[in-house]
C-alpha cells in the first residue's frame, strides 16, 4: 500500500508539473487576470440587505417553530447553515435550516425526522393555498429527509432538514479555517461561481457539489509550495467543535505568509491541477483535505470517477454523484477553461470576452439593488391586490450530497419575474420593519470591503419585498405604528423549517 501511495503520488506530481508547462504564465497578463477575478468576487458579495432578508428569515422560521411544536416535550430551535454560514452565499443562494430539536449528539431515527417534516409540511401547504409561499415539496425518501418551499415575497428557496449536525459542524469549520488567509474564501467564491457559470455545481447533475468544490480549493492551497492552509487533521485534532476548530487555528493565522501567490496564479494553477489527474481518478487517485495530500482510495472497493474524501467523515467520498458523464461533462468545461486562459495569455482575446466565457454574461444582483426604484403603499403582502405574478420556472427536486443541500438555484429565464407582487417600499422605507440598515460595508460574518457591496443592475431584476410569511393572516408581520411585532394568531400558518436535499 506505501509503495502504490507513493508511485500514485509521484505520477499526480509529475503530470502536474508537466501540465502547468502548456500554460503562457505571462505577468502582466496575470495581474489583469488577478483583478478581473478580484471585481467578479467584488461584486457577488453579499450586501447588508441581503444577510437581512435572510436572518429575518431564520427568525420567522424560529416562531413558527414555536407554533407548529409547541406542545412537544421540547421546541425546536432552526438553525441556519450551509453557505449562508460559510458566508459563501448569493442572490441565488438557498437557505439551508436545520431543524434541531436538542443541543445533545443525540440522534433522531429517520422515521421522527420525517414524522416532524409531515407536520410542518401540513401548515406549509395552506400557507400555499393561501399564495404566501409557493414549491412546498417533501423529500422523504432521500438520504437525508428534507422539505423545500420558496417564499414568495423574496423568492429565496429553503431547504429545511432536521438535526443535520453533520452539515452544521462543516459549515462553521469552512467558515472558521477562513480566517486563516482570505485567499481560501476567495478562491472557493470563485470556483462556485465557475462551476455554477458552466452548470457543473448539482450532485442531482452527477457533477460537483459545494462541498466537493470547497474541498479541492483547500487541498490546493494545502499543496502549494509553500503551503497556504495546514492538513485540516492538524486543525481537528482537538475534534469538531467549533470553539475547539477556532482554538487550533490561533496556531495557524500566518501559516500561508511566506506564499505570495495572487488569486490569478491560484486559479490556473487548480485548474491545470484538475486537469493533469483526469487519467488517474480510474486507478484511485482521491484528494485528501485532512492529510493534505494526494492519497489511494477505495469506496467499497471501487474507485469514484473523481474521489474527495470527507474531511470529518473520511469514509465518505463528497464527489460520490459524480457520475460518467458528469465527469466528461465537469473535464470538458476544465479543458475549455484552461484553453481560454491560455488564449488570453497570448493575447488573442481580451478581457471582456474572457470574463464572458470563464463567469458568464450577467453580474450577480442583490436585492438591495433595486429597493429604492419600486413602491408599495401598503407594508403588509396583498395577493389580492398584487398584480399577477409571471409564470415561475420552480426548481427540479433534487437529492443532495456531502452538505445536504447547498446546489444553487435553477433561476428565471429572462423576461420572467418570479419575485414581485404589490408595490415597493419607498427609499428609507424598512423593508424587515427593522432600525437602520447597517452602514455600507457592514458583513455579519466579518470586516467586509465597502466595495464589495456595490452591484451593477442584471436583467431580469430581482424585487426585494417583504416576506410573503408576513401577513396578517398569518399572524407574523404586525404592524403597530412603525414597528413590527410577532403577534401569533392561533391559525393554521404555524411552521418551522423546510427543504430538500
Amino acid at each position: 500500500m506505501v509503495m502504490k501511495e507513493k508511485r500514485l503520488f509521484r505520477k499526480a506530481k509529475k503530470l502536474e508539473l508537466k501540465g502547468l508547462l502548456k500554460i503562457n504564465s505571462n505577468p502582466s497578463c496575470l495581474s489583469t487576470l488577478d483583478e478581473l477575478l478580484r471585481d467578479i468576487y467584488a461584486v457577488g458579495r453579499p450586501t447588508p440587505n441581503d444577510y437581512h432578508v435572510r436572518e429575518d428569515l431564520v427568525r420567522v422560521f424560529n416562531e413558527m417553530a414555536k407554533e407548529v411544536y409547541g406542545t412537544s416535550n421540547e421546541v425546536p430551535v432552526v438553525e441556519v447553515f450551509g453557505s449562508f454560514k460559510m458566508d459563501m452565499f448569493t442572490i441565488k443562494s438557498d437557505l439551508d435550516l436545520s431543524l434541531n430539536f436538542s443541543n445533545e449528539s443525540v440522534e433522531l431515527s429517520r422515521d421522527e425526522k420525517i414524522k416532524a417534516l409531515r407536520k410542518l409540511a401540513k401548515k406549509l401547504y395552506r400557507l400555499e393555498r393561501h399564495g404566501h409561499v409557493h414549491g412546498v415539496n417533501p423529500i422523504m425518501s432521500a438520504k437525508v429527509p428534507v422539505l423545500k418551499v420558496v417564499d414568495r415575497g423574496t423568492g429565496i428557496e429553503c431547504d429545511i432538514s432536521v438535526e443535520n449536525k453533520d452539515g452544521i459542524l462543516k459549515s462553521q469549520f469552512v467558515f472558521i479555517v477562513s480566517e486563516i488567509d482570505e485567499r481560501f474564501h476567495i478562491l472557493s467564491s470563485l470556483m462556485k461561481a465557475w462551476a455554477r457559470a458552466y452548470g457543473i455545481n448539482s450532485s442531482k447533475d452527477h457533477t460537483l457539489n459545494s462541498l466537493s468544490l470547497i474541498s479541492l480549493v483547500a487541498f490546493h492551497l494545502q499543496t502549494r509550495e509553500p503551503p497556504i492552509l495546514p492538513p485540516f487533521s492538524a486543525i481537528l485534532k482537538d475534534g469538531t467543535k467549533p470553539e475547539n476548530v477556532r482554538k487550533a487555528i490561533q496556531d495557524y493565522l500566518q501559516y500561508g505568509k511566506e506564499n505570495k501567490e495572487s488569486i490569478a496564479e491560484l486559479f490556473v494553477t487548480l485548474l491545470s491541477k484538475l486537469a493533469s489527474v483526469e487519467s488517474l481518478w480510474p486507478e484511485g487517485l482521491c484528494v485528501s483535505s485532512y492529510e493534505g495530500s494526494w492519497i489511494p482510495k477505495t469506496w467499497n472497493f471501487k474507485v469514484g470517477h473523481i474521489s474527495v474524501e470527507d474531511f470529518m467523515d473520511r469514509s465518505e467520498n463528497v464527489a460520490r454523484a459524480v457520475g460518467i458523464k458528469g465527469v466528461k461533462a465537469i473535464y470538458k468545461c476544465i479543458h475549455s477553461s484552461l484553453h481560454y486562459l491560455s488564449a488570453f495569455m497570448e493575447g488573442r482575446i481580451q478581457v471582456p470576452k474572457l470574463k464572458v466565457l470563464l463567469f458568464g454574461a450577467e453580474p450577480i444582483p442583490s436585492l438591495d439593488e433595486n429597493i429604492k426604484n419600486h413602491k408599495r403603499t401598503f407594508p403588509f403582502h396583498d395577493t389580492a391586490s398584487s398584480p399577477p405574478l409571471d409564470p415561475f420556472i420552480a426548481k427540479r427536486p433534487r437529492l443532495t450530497e456531502g452538505w445536504n443541500s447547498w446546489e444553487e438555484a435553477d433561476w428565471p429565464k429572462e423576461g420572467c419575474n418570479s419575485w414581485g407582487e404589490a408595490d415597493w417600499p419607498t427609499e428609507g422605507w424598512n423593508v424587515w420593519g427593522r432600525a437602520e440598515q447597517p452602514k455600507e460595508g457592514w458583513n455579519p460574518w466579518r470586516e467586509a470591503d465597502g466595495a464589495m457591496n456595490s452591484l451593477p443592475p442584471m436583467t431580469p431584476p430581482i424585487h426585494p419585498q417583504k416576506h410573503a410569511f408576513d401577513t396578517p393572516e398569518s399572524g407574523i408581520g404586525s404592524q403597530q405604528g412603525s414597528t413590527w411585532s410577532w403577534e401569533p394568531n392561533g391559525s393554521d400558518w404555524a411552521w418551522g423549517s423546510l427543504g430538500q436535499r
